[in-house]
């Protein structure tokens, strides 16, 4: 075990937790309708408890376990076999399945943003439930978990390059979300501007600090490696941030405030891949491109396929994780058949398992709330409580 790898997963470990709670929770919270705000924070935070159970359960064996090309297994459930002194590389065993675990949080919850204002409660908890186990877990496990795509599987000796997640995090979450916005069909009201655009920047600064933990810490180590995914994380982020609100006042003569911070997240989530494999430069030029590519990525789904995600899952997380992905071979980082190849094959199994998990969970629970619960707001009808007091 090395002290200093195991302090800093520690502290990323909280990083990314935080990344989850408050601050996706916050940032969606924000853009949605006043009347829905607790709603998307009971998704999050829900969400954040079921995959922590689970993920114990039965997800990091079959992310991480010693099964095969395909799964991990059942050999690790409830950490069987797994004590404080196991280790994992330099690593307690047990802080790599907790720095693990956040992830497995977050990825279900990116989801949340694509649903919003019009879902059923127990469809989320039970979809996300599912979903991590038979799509997420075993991504997880083909990528990191030394399975199929990484190095010596079905690619040779060098497998796909994915640092921290434009596959298994992105690409998953990105798909599946405008998988459910189809099948969910458009909210009643698509009009209706954020409710509170400082929540959202809250929100979004938060997951820019935890963003550190999740592409620093994938590094798994305190090193030179780790410093530099964290560098060239924030370079990204920022310049994405510009060029979103430059495009956007070139296009429609005003730069937003949700606008700039949007662009953070798009450069965040299209440098999360590479982050590992590239310098400052080349952060730099996926972050120009992101700010505009992912903006764009918002109207072709908005005006063109006619799906309403409602908080621009799959054009922010999902083709920012796929442009990150792409990178990486076009910097000569990996291979674009390994890098092309896994995206078509992830992007393949995700629609297949989504699609049956989505037509299965709704036999059991409803998927979307009826139309007078839309109108009046989930918080209330749903929840039994307010985010505000309107007669204060």
């Amino acid at each position: 075990m090395n002290g200093a790898d195991t302090a800093w997963i520690i502290v990323a470990t909280a990083l990314v937790l935080f990344m989850t709670l408050p601050g996706l929770a916050l940032f969606y919270g924000g853009l949605v309708r006043a009347r829905n705000v607790l709603s998307v924070f009971m998704h999050c935070y829900a969400i954040a408890c079921v995959m922590s159970i689970l993920w114990l359960a039965f997800g990091y064996s079959i992310a991480f376990g010693e099964g095969n090309a395909y799964w991990g297994g059942l050999g690790k459930m409830f950490l069987m076999g797994v004590t404080a002194d196991s280790l994992s590389g330099t690593l307690p065993e047990v802080l790599f399945f907790a720095f693990q675990m956040t992830f497995a949080i977050i990825t279900p919850a990116l989801i949340v943003g694509a649903y919003v204002e019009r879902v059923g409660f127990g469809f989320v908890l039970v979809f996300s439930a599912l979903w991590m186990l038979l799509c997420y877990a075993p991504v997880t496990h083909w990528i990191w978990g030394g399975g199929m795509l990484s190095d010596g599987g079905i690619f040779g000796e060098t497998g796909v390059k994915d640092f921290a997640g434009g596959i298994v995090v992105h690409e998953t979450a990105g798909l599946a979300a405008l998988i459910i916005a189809f099948f969910l069909g458009p909210r009643k009201n698509q009009t209706t501007p954020p409710h509170n655009p400082g929540l959202v920047m809250v929100g979004a600064a938060m997951l820019w600090v935890g963003w550190f933990g999740f592409n620093g810490g994938s590094q798994l180590a305190a090193d030179g490696g780790a410093a530099m995914a964290l560098t060239v994380t924030h370079i990204s982020a920022a310049t994405a941030s510009l060029t979103w609100i430059l495009w956007e006042k070139i296009k429609y003569g005003k730069a937003s405030l949700v606008g700039l911070v949007t662009g953070t997240i798009a450069g965040l989530a299209s440098i999360t891949p590479a982050s590992g494999f590239v310098g400052p430069i080349e952060a730099l030029i996926i972050g120009a491109v992101a700010g505009i590519l992912c903006q764009e990525a918002v109207t072709l789904v908005r005006k063109v396929l006619k799906i309403d995600d409602t908080l621009d899952v799959f054009a922010v997380h999902g083709v920012g994780g796929i442009f990150g992905t792409i990178m990486i071979a076009v910097f000569g980082a990996g291979s674009f058949a390994a890098q092309l190849g896994s995206l078509a094959i992830v992007g393949f199994f995700t629609f297949v398992v989504t699609v049956v998990l989505v037509k299965v969970v709704a036999l059991i629970t409803p998927l979307r709330v009826d139309a007078e619960t839309e109108t009046n707001g989930l918080d209330l009808t749903v929840h039994g409580e307010r985010a505000y007091d309107m007669s204060s």
